[in-house]
C-alpha cells in the first residue's frame, strides 16, 4: 500500500463524512448548503470538512455568489481514485487506483493453471504470486472502467445542468445511476427532503430521463431509455 496511501477507512467510517462526499460528487458546494443537507450542527459539519481537507480529499476556496454580498467558501473533492479492499480471515489488503491518465482497456485473465488445493510450500507461494499478477490485470481493467464512468458522469452533470438546471433532480439521477436503484426513503435521508418532495422531484426527472417508480423504489427504465435513444415515443411512468 505504501506509507502515503490515504486512510480511506478513517474517512468513510463516519456517516456524516460519507453524506458530505455524496453531495460533493453532485456539485461543488458552499458551506451553508452542505450544512442544510445533513442532520448535524454546522459546527460538526465544519469539523468533518476540516478533517477531509487535512487528509487531502477536499479543497476549499473563496468565490463570490450570484448576489451582492461577501464571498462564500466552497468545497470540492480533490482526488480521483478507486479503492479496492479485501477482508477475510486470511487477508486484509486494500489499494487505491489513480483514475487520472489513460489506463489499459484490455485484460485477459487465466486462473486455470493455479492449483490452490495441493503442493508444497514453494508451490503454494508461487501460486499466490501468479494469482497476484492476475489480480493486477483485473485492477488495471477496473481502473479503465472507473476512469470512463467518471468522465461520463462529469458529462451527464454538465449536460443536465445546462439543459434542465435542477440540482435536486440531478442529485436523484446521480444516486440512481451509482446504485442501480434507490428507495424514496434513502433519498429523503440523503437529500434531507420529505418523501413527498422526493417523489415530486423524481416525477419531474422522469420527463427527461425515463424512470421506474414503483413501491417506493426508483431506478432507470432501461427499456424506455433505449426507445428514446431510438427516437420512439413512450407511454411515461408505470
Amino acid at each position: 500500500m505504501g506509507g502515503t496511501e490515504l486512510d480511506v477507512f478513517y474517512i468513510l467510517g463516519n456517516k456524516v463524512r460519507r453524506d458530505l462526499l455524496s453531495h460533493l460528487t453532485c456539485s461543488e458546494c458552499y458551506f451553508s448548503f452542505l450544512s442544510s443537507r445533513v442532520n448535524v450542527s454546522s459546527t460538526a459539519v465544519a469539523k468533518h470538512l476540516k478533517i477531509m481537507e487535512r487528509e487531502g480529499i477536499l479543497r476549499s476556496y473563496e468565490k463570490e455568489g450570484p448576489f451582492i454580498g461577501p464571498s462564500r467558501k466552497y468545497y470540492e473533492i480533490n482526488i480521483s481514485k478507486t479503492f479496492v479492499t479485501t477482508v477475510t480471515p486470511h487477508i486484509f489488503w486494500y489499494r487505491g487506483l489513480d483514475l487520472n491518465g489513460a489506463p489499459t482497456e484490455k485484460a485477459t485473465i487465466d486462473l486455470s493453471g493455479v492449483n490452490t488445493e495441493s503442493g508444497d510450500l514453494y508451490a503454494q507461494v508461487e501460486g499466490f504470486l501468479q494469482l497476484s499478477k492476475e489480480l493486477n490485470k483485473i485492477l488495471s481493467f477496473l481502473q479503465a472502467v472507473e476512469h470512463k464512468r467518471d468522465r461520463l458522469m462529469a458529462r451527464i452533470k454538465e449536460t443536465y445542468l445546462r439543459e434542465i438546471g435542477d440540482m435536486t433532480q440531478l442529485a436523484i439521477l446521480h444516486y440512481v445511476l451509482l446504485n442501480g436503484e434507490v428507495t424514496v426513503d434513502e433519498l429523503s435521508d440523503r437529500l434531507n427532503l420529505k418523501e413527498r418532495e422526493v417523489l415530486v422531484k423524481a416525477q419531474e426527472l422522469d420527463r427527461f430521463i425515463p424512470l421506474r417508480i414503483k413501491e417506493g423504489v426508483i431506478k432507470i427504465d432501461e427499456e424506455r431509455l433505449k426507445q428514446r435513444i431510438g427516437g420512439e415515443n413512450d407511454a411515461g411512468e408505470d
